[in-house]
């Protein structure tokens, strides 16, 4: 199949990356073990074990017309331990390499359905300015991209950390959610020869 590139052109591409019917339930999977992957899941609390002290019973069982307590780190003492204590956990979701890389040509190819797949022969900045960056984008009628290279570049990087709705990675650090999450996504030439290397 053929895409546009913009100010004049075309790409040849492949089928097998490009053009795959979307799969609704696979996508959902991907992102969900993405987002799963980048909690980091190190919350701790203590619970009546954990908290130190409270070795010695407050007082004796019977006489003092008291309620009966064994130790002063019980959960419903003040400064106790914490009942049922959330512990560090491993999010993680496993998802096959096949399966991921089935779910990438899906969001790609309903990205090109879409309309929302924008080709450029090169897109690089002279400084690092947000400026620059910002002129670059209204040129292509763009505000809400996420913007893709073949190789990392420094200057996009800085100029674009810091403009709402845009976004860059290079396309060894593509992923799902990035994909989906902005409007447009904005690809060279080159890095989109490398991701049909990476998926056809």
């Amino acid at each position: 199949m053929e895409l546009q590139i913009s100010g004049g052109g075309t790409v040849d591409v492949s089928d097998v990356a490009f053009g795959k019917e979307y799969n609704q339930s696979l996508v959902h999977q991907a992102v969900t073990a993405y987002l799963a992957g980048a909690r980091s899941g190190t919350k701790a609390q203590k619970s009546r074990s954990a908290v130190s002290g409270g070795g010695a019973k407050p007082w004796r069982q019977k006489g003092t017309g008291r309620a009966r307590a064994g130790t002063i780190r019980s959960p419903i003492w003040r400064s106790g331990g914490v009942t049922f204590a959330a512990q560090p956990r491993d999010y993680t979701q496993k998802l096959n390499r096949k399966m991921y890389r089935a779910a990438m040509r899906s969001i790609l190819s309903e990205l090109v359905r879409q309309d929302r797949l924008l080709i450029v022969e090169d897109f690089s900045l002279d400084s690092p300015k947000t400026k620059g960056l910002i002129e670059k984008l209204s040129e292509l009628d763009l505000s809400d991209v996420f913007v893709v290279t073949e190789a990392e570049d420094q200057n996009l990087a800085l100029a674009s950390r810091n403009v709402p709705k845009v976004d860059a990675s290079t396309v060894s650090g593509l992923d799902p959610v990035s994909l989906l999450r902005n409007k447009k996504v904005l690809m060279t030439a080159a890095a989109l020869k490398k991701v049909e290397e990476w998926l056809a």
